[in-house]
């Protein structure tokens, strides 16, 4: 009965941690959402330096007033195909936290959807796909207007590989 008791309260801590106000957007007709503190700000697409050798999601590098942003294609990086980009793709600045250090990336999307407010009772953990697929990166799947948002952790969604490769780049 404690273990139970103790299970539910994790539960409740869990979807309150969750909790709060993301950023959505689309990538190929799905929507994502991000909590709203890692988002610095959101800019129409600009010119992107390319670097040499780096991975096919890494799109390159941009001068934001002054600072040298690194730029990832989500689309890429979560294995989807690649698309032409439109007057609604953007570019989403994030700040992703290491162990020492605070690292600004920006993100291309699709499109910006809107800030929703979640309630922590909305949110549940992302479904077990069984060893093969890493689901860590997803902070879990809010249930919204009858569907399915996946909201995502975003200092997870690079492996510390990719981010050492992202800092030395910017």
């Amino acid at each position: 009965m404690q273990d139970e008791i103790s299970r539910m309260n994790q539960a409740v801590q869990t979807a309150d941690s969750r909790e709060g106000k993301y950023l959505t957007f689309t990538l190929a007709g799905e929507e994502y959402g991000i909590g709203i503190l890692k988002i610095r700000e959101i800019i129409g697409m600009m010119p992107v330096t390319s670097v040499p050798q780096a991975p096919d999601f890494v799109k390159g590098v941009i001068n934001l007033r002054g600072r040298v942003i690194p730029v990832i294609d989500l689309r890429l990086r979560f294995g989807m195909p690649a698309m032409d980009y439109t007057e609604r793709t953007c570019i989403i600045v994030v700040q992703i936290d290491l162990q020492a250090t605070i690292l600004n990336i920006g993100i291309v999307v699709d499109s910006v959807t809107e800030v929703l407010n979640i309630v922590g009772g909305n949110i549940e953990d992302a479904p077990a796909f069984g060893t093969q697929l890493n689901t860590d990166y997803i902070r879990g799947m809010a249930k919204i207007e009858g569907g399915v948002k996946i909201l995502l952790n975003i200092d997870k969604v690079l492996t510390e590989n990719e981010i050492g490769l992202l800092e030395k780049s910017a």
